[in-house]
């Protein structure tokens, strides 16, 4: 498993568990980290997705909003909220991942750790925003140019 899969993983757990509890102070949020292991570079990542998604959780809740059908932000189960929330960060503002990467990951994420149908639902809310934001061919160059 790579370090930036762990880190995806630690940042639902965290922001799963801020959703449950609500807001966590660093010493809590320090605490959780500390209990799951993972090396140090996977829990930067973490905390860079965590504190990128708490910052712009509004906009990234408008965009979900707009691409839902027939449904509501509200009735989104946390684990799909959360595992959109933090690839939607990741497709506007990391740059040096590409745009499959990040769906497939999120997709993966929502097998895990959603219900039987979330890795398809995942797939397809996703799909439509990158579709809509232009992003779906984002980081196919830097793909390709590391497979040459």
């Amino acid at each position: 498993m790579g370090l930036r899969h762990q880190g995806r993983e630690l940042a639902l757990k965290t922001l799963y568990r801020i959703d449950i509890c609500g807001g966590a102070s660093s010493d809590d949020l320090t605490a959780l980290f500390d209990s799951f292991p993972v090396e140090d570079e996977a829990r930067r990542f973490a905390v860079q997705l965590v504190e990128g998604v708490r910052r712009e959780q509004p906009a990234l809740d408008k965009h979900l909003a707009d691409a839902l059908e027939h449904w509501s932000v509200k009735r989104l189960s946390r684990v799909d909220h959360n595992v959109m929330r933090i690839a939607l960060y990741e497709l506007l503002r990391m740059e040096d991942i590409p745009a499959r990467v990040t769906i497939d990951e999120a997709i993966e994420l929502a097998k895990c750790y959603g219900d039987i149908e979330s890795g398809r639902f995942v797939n397809g809310v996703l799909d439509e925003i990158a579709g809509r934001l232009g992003l779906k061919q984002k980081g196919d160059d830097v793909t390709q140019s590391k497979a040459e």
